[in-house]
């Protein structure tokens, strides 16, 4: 049965990232996907700092607090997500970090986002940039299928790597065994986006090596719990075994715990440990 892991950010913003790590391990989960977004947030204007412990001098030291609870847990790190948008100049500057702290938690694969406006071509030097210091670490880099919405639309509109055309030239542009994709599953689903999360595997074919697994009602992205909105599950994971995927199954239903007190995130944890294990099942 694949493994399955889930992001921790949403969690952490309640409890705290150790307590998170824990909760995902008692939850049931075989990973965790070790959320950096709190290295740097933007709110559309500037980088706002928060004093998270991610943010100070100790960040390294903190990543490897993070990951002892993991292992004193039986848990490990599959991979990371890296701070976005890769437009902002300060979050940019901070891939090498984040790259560095998914190789000390253990992580094999770092995402990172595309620029939501650049072609493939544009989108391949940052990439380009990055693939030495990450494969001295042992990291590979996955980019990941985004979207836009402008004001005044009533849905997405076509975004870097968001149907396969876009994605596979994001992929042909960088052109190293070490640039994988990572496939957001409610993203290929979003109305606009003109593909299907099937369509989306079956294009990918061996470069999908990660997931973003969550729900939404097929307009807007909604980082839901799977099984509980309009994502045909049965579809995505037909087409996972026609491909042939072998790779971990990660949820990103970040919104599932949304304003939710530390009494509730147990449950909830337990309760997007079993979607996962259920998409686990379906698979074999």
């Amino acid at each position: 049965m694949l493994k399955t892991s889930t992001e921790i950010a949403s969690i952490a913003e309640i409890v705290g990232e150790l307590k998170a790590v824990e909760l995902v391990a008692k939850a049931g989960f075989d990973g965790y996907d070790l959320s950096l977004f709190e290295m740097a947030r933007y709110d559309g204007r500037q980088v706002v700092q928060k004093g998270h412990s991610l943010q100070s001098k100790d960040a390294l030291r903190y990543v490897r607090e993070i990951s002892q609870v993991a292992a004193d847990n039986g848990i490990v790190c599959n991979q990371s997500h890296a701070p976005f948008p890769v437009y902002c100049p300060e979050i940019r500057d901070l891939m090498k970090t984040a790259i560095e702290f998914t190789a000390e938690a253990g992580g094999k694969i770092v995402v990172i986002h595309p620029d939501n406006y650049r072609s493939a071509e544009e989108n391949a030097e940052m990439y380009l940039q990055l693939l030495p210091f990450a494969k001295s670490c042992g990291v590979k880099i996955a980019t990941e299928n985004m979207w836009n919405w402008y004001a005044g639309d009533d849905h997405a509109s076509p975004s870097a790597c968001s149907d396969p055309e876009s994605f596979l030239a994001h992929l042909s542009a960088v052109n190293d065994p070490d640039f994988v994709a990572c496939l957001d599953i409610g993203h290929a689903a979003m109305e606009g986006m003109n593909t299907s999360p099937a369509e989306m595997i079956h294009a990918l074919g061996h470069h999908l090596q990660a997931l973003h697994i969550h729900d939404n009602d097929c307009r807007g992205d909604h980082h839901q719990l799977p099984f509980t909105m309009k994502i045909d599950f049965d579809a995505v994971v037909g087409a996972l075994k026609d491909v042939g995927y072998s790779h971990w199954l990660t949820l990103e239903a970040d919104m599932y715990c949304h304003g939710c007190s530390a009494d509730d995130v147990p449950q909830k944890v337990v309760d997007m440990a079993n979607s996962a294990r259920k998409i686990a099942e379906m698979m074999g």
